[in-house]
C-alpha cells in the first residue's frame, strides 16, 4: 500500500474504523474516490453569477484538493 498523505490517511483511517464497527471491511478505496470526485464536482458548479474571483479561485483550489485525495485513495 502506497504512503498517504495526511489528509488522505485521516479519511482512509476513519472510513476504515467506521466499516470495522459495523462489521463489513473491504477494500474501499476506488468507492472512497468516487465519493470525492463527486465531492469535488459540486464545489465548484454551478458558479452564481455573483461569484467574485475571490470565491471562485477558493471552489477551484478546495476542488483540486478533494480531487488529489481521490487520487490517493483509488490507488488504496
Amino acid at each position: 500500500m502506497a504512503e498517504l498523505s495526511p489528509a488522505a490517511q485521516e479519511i482512509w483511517d476513519a472510513f476504515n474504523e467506521a466499516a470495522e464497527r459495523v462489521g463489513t471491511f473491504e477494500d474501499y478505496g476506488d468507492a472512497l474516490a468516487a465519493a470525492f470526485r463527486a465531492a469535488a464536482d459540486q464545489v465548484a458548479s454551478p458558479i452564481p453569477d455573483d461569484c467574485t474571483a475571490d470565491v471562485f479561485n477558493r471552489q477551484l483550489k478546495i476542488r483540486s484538493e478533494l480531487l488529489a485525495l481521490a487520487t490517493e485513495l483509488e490507488a488504496q
